[in-house]
């Protein structure tokens, strides 16, 4: 029985890790555009992905993991109007008559259906069309739904429980990365050492930790702004026997003090204390620290920088949807501030 499960298991995380990263990502930017833009996301279903339409509607009214405002969600698989529309007049149209009702130019129809091929809510994509929504499609890799709309998020495999399962784990997704686009906090991720102080190898005390000219003041910029500022550096010096964490918290002690002499504040510090080849998930350029300053501070990375002196901290940035700069002599943290308070 347990290696029943155990296959199970395996095969549900298996269709889940296929799922298209890119498209989910894609179709949060357009369901945050729907809500920027003060329209409504309207979700559908049958059976199961009736059940699934209903929770993914109420995480949008709702909340999802943030305290916020709710966001405009509706599911059309109520049980008065689905059984009425299909007494009066057919199962096919329960759907259709409530977008014909409801949807409106800009909305977002995302339609949920396994096989693909489920009629009522082909001919209700058809009447979303009609009315200028956008129409997003979850379905396994068969029917004609995919082919039909302006955004298709296909789960690989035959098997409808499979299905169900990736598409819920997607929309879950997709919820966090809405609201996170609607009401995320902006936020700059800077390197240490070589970016805003000097480099001193294996940094063992405060004495030894200078700031580059003009970086508090940049960083109150930034504050001002409305940006978190976050410090994610490589200190592998502690597993190197170099220095302890006690040394490098006296180390960014004195750097905060610094900061806000000049009127600037680091919100907050994360950092990787193992050897390179301990094959952490948190050593730069990885993104491990990133994904914990997001999670932690609900950041928004679209709306987000980074800004570090290697290409370790470039890809590292990029991994987690910001936009990087890459500092130098002749391209100074105070001039990657700049260019971004210019945007």
């Amino acid at each position: 029985m347990r290696s029943l499960i155990s296959d199970e298991l395996r095969n549900s995380a298996s269709v889940i890790s296929g799922i298209d990263a890119k498209m989910i990502d894609r179709i949060s930017d357009v369901l945050v555009d729907t809500v920027k833009k003060g329209n409504k996301i309207i979700f559908m279903g049958n059976g199961g992905s009736s059940a699934d339409a209903q929770h993914l509607a109420a995480e949008f009214t709702g909340r999802y993991l943030m305290e916020r405002e709710p966001m405009p969600a509706i599911s059309l698989s109520n049980i008065a109007p689905v059984t009425a529309i299909g007494n009066d007049y057919s199962f096919d149209v329960v759907f259709k008559r409530q977008v014909e009702a409801y949807a409106v130019k800009g909305d977002a129809v995302v339609c949920l259906s396994t096989s693909g091929n489920s009629k009522n809510i082909i001919l209700a994509m058809e009447a979303a069309k009609e009315k200028g929504a956008t129409t997003i499609t979850f379905t396994g890799p068969g029917g004609v739904m995919k082919d039909m709309a302006d955004h298709a998020l296909v789960i690989n495999s035959k098997e409808t429980p499979r299905v169900q399962e990736g598409y819920m784990v997607a929309g879950h997704i997709i919820c966090g990365l809405t609201e996170r686009g609607v009401f995320g906090r902006k936020a700059v991720f800077i390197d240490r050492d070589d970016t805003i102080a000097k480099d001193v190898p294996y940094c063992s005390g405060p004495e030894h930790f200078v700031l580059f000219k003009d970086v508090p003041k940049s960083i109150a910029k930034l504050n001002k702004a409305g940006f978190l500022v976050i410090l994610v550096t490589n200190q592998s010096g502690v597993a190197r026997g170099k220095f302890t964490e006690d040394d490098l918290e006296r180390i960014h002690k004195k750097m905060i003090a610094d900061i806000e002499k000049e009127g600037g504040k680091i919100d907050d510090i994360f950092y990787c204390p193992h050897h390179p080849d301990d094959g952490c998930g948190c050593r730069k350029p990885k993104a491990g620290m990133g994904i914990a300053a997001v999670s932690k501070h609900k950041i928004n990375t679209k709306a987000s920088y980074m800004i570090g002196n290697s290409d370790a901290d470039v890809e590292f940035g990029e991994a987690i949807g910001c936009t990087s700069f890459k500092v130098s002599e002749k391209f100074t943290f105070s001039d990657a501030v700049d260019k971004i308070l210019k945007r």
